[in-house]
């Protein structure tokens, strides 16, 4: 598996690699609505720019390839993100994901995930993970939404910024699987587009 940080488009949605150029469009984005992090599993304090520093230098480590979420009218929604990258297993994670409430129940998640998808499978990869704490309800009915096969929940998984455990819920897709997620998703996407 070779995968490469590029920019991934189609009509609903438009994914840039993270630069520095786009963290303050970022960072106002994130900060419009601290209660849409209440899931996630990292403490930032006030304003993400502590998180957007922290992701611009896991990315140049090679460990994360962070991607900005524009929407059709050129307005930075979220973020979404490769991570747990490995080469040599042909496989790798799609998360570190959120939107702002206005992106939220739009066309902009699986757009976004069948474009990150068909880029992993297209690179080679044989497994894509997705993960959510376990009482994250909506995140985890948006994977299963998805077409992601749930593999179940790993116990005190995580400390959460307020010290309590979490339990992560975790799901993938398979190269196998990938033929009958992708058509159900291009179905998804063009009934939402016909029915707007």
């Amino acid at each position: 598996m070779h995968l490469t940080h590029a920019q991934l488009e189609d009509r609903h949605v438009r994914l840039e690699p993270l630069t520095p150029a786009r963290v303050p469009a970022l960072i106002a984005a994130a900060d419009q609505d601290p209660t849409i992090f209440a899931h996630w599993p990292r403490r930032f304090p006030s304003s993400y720019a502590s998180e957007a520093e922290w992701l611009l230098a896991e990315q140049a480590a090679g460990r994360w390839l962070v991607h900005v979420v524009i929407s059709p009218t050129g307005t930075v929604v979220g973020q979404t993100c490769y991570l747990n990258i490995r080469p040599e297993h042909a496989g790798t994670e799609i998360g570190g994901t959120w939107y702002t409430r206005a992106a939220q129940g739009t066309n902009i998640n699986p757009a976004s995930k069948r474009l990150l998808l068909a880029h992993a499978f297209a690179a080679g990869a044989e497994r894509v993970e997705l993960k959510t704490d376990a009482l994250n309800v909506r995140s985890r009915a948006a994977i299963l939404k998805l077409g992601a096969t749930f593999e179940g929940i790993f116990r005190h998984h995580m400390i959460r910024p307020d010290g309590s455990w979490r339990d992560t819920a975790w799901y993938s897709i398979l190269a196998a699987d990938w033929p009958a997620v992708r058509t159900a998703l291009d179905q998804r996407l063009a009934a939402s587009v016909s029915t707007s």
